[in-house]
């Protein structure tokens, strides 16, 4: 039986309390290449459950009407009155409305300078085509592009493209639905490997943040 991935609060804790000589260690999970680490590691972002959120309690923003069509019940881009959603704005995607944490935009910006981001989402060339105009988020980062049906057992549907793109490269996958063929792939990678589950009414916070920053400088600190 697989061992049940360790939840962010518990890892990071595990890093704060950990010595200098072992922080890195316990932080380079799936490392099995002893080689240093020259590049920048690669981050892997999804978009629905990182960055557009959906789950939080209140009311949605969109409201039908009595004959089907569909329109605004607050002003485009502002909170729900009452809803504990965290601070962001409501945006229509291809006619479909998506909530986008400003929170989640601010902590890809800054990890920005530790990682080579990729967007690893359904989204593919929506993602730049839409998220660093309404996000101010850097444009002209690589997309993947995904066969919907995996081809192989039950892995995910994101795993070929990724594997692909990749190579022997370093890399941290941030995604709100990893399934055991995830975890089973990344622990058979020699690269250093991270993956970082998202709640995806809250997204990408400052927990996964900095769990990340931690994981990329130890393999910076380990050139």
């Amino acid at each position: 039986m697989q061992a049940k991935e360790p939840s962010v609060e518990t890892f990071a804790a595990s890093i704060a309390s950990a010595s200098p000589e072992d922080r890195a260690e316990r932080i380079r999970l799936g490392a099995r290449d002893p080689e240093p680490v020259d590049e920048k590691p690669l981050l892997m972002v999804d978009i629905d459950g990182v960055i557009s959120l959906f789950g939080f309690a209140g009311r949605s923003p969109w409201t039908p009407r009595v004959e089907g069509s569909i329109q605004p019940a607050t002003p485009a881009g502002s909170l729900v009155p009452g809803s504990p959603a965290p601070a962001g704005s409501f945006h229509t995607i291809d006619g479909i409305p998506h909530f986008l944490s400003h929170a989640a935009a601010e902590h890809l910006r800054d990890l920005v300078s530790r990682f080579d981001l990729v967007w690893a989402s359904g989204w593919e060339e929506k993602a730049e085509e839409y998220l660093p105009r309404l996000l101010d988020l850097p444009s002209g980062l690589p997309f993947l592009r995904f066969e919907r049906s995996p081809g192989r057992g039950n892995a995910h549907w994101k795993l070929a493209a990724i594997e692909e793109h990749a190579g022997p490269q370093a890399l941290a996958w941030i995604d709100d639905a990893f399934n055991d063929a995830c975890y089973d792939w990344a622990d058979a990678r020699p690269a250093p490997t991270l993956l970082v589950q998202t709640a995806p009414e809250r997204g990408l916070t400052s927990e996964e943040a900095q769990l990340l920053v931690d994981w990329a400088r130890a393999l910076a600190d380990a050139c």
